[in-house]
């Protein structure tokens, strides 16, 4: 499995974390925004983001383009 699709496969379990917990417990803004250590969606955002711009920059390294806007 080459390292994008391990990204892309890390953020889908990421998904699934996220729609499961949701059904289960509702999600609050404030613990969507600001989730405090130890609760399930701590650093859920950042993480995320993360994984999607190194997904976003092997797409266009393999297409050999750039990105429109830096972030």
């Amino acid at each position: 499995m080459s390292e994008k699709a391990k990204l892309i496969a890390e953020m889908l379990e990421m998904q699934k974390m996220f729609q499961d917990y949701e059904n289960k417990n509702g999600v609050d803004a404030k613990d969507y925004f600001a989730a405090e250590d130890g609760h399930p969606l701590h650093n859920y955002r950042e993480k995320y983001q993360e994984l999607a711009n190194k997904v976003d920059e092997m797409a266009h390294a393999d297409k050999g383009s750039t990105r429109w806007f830096t972030s």
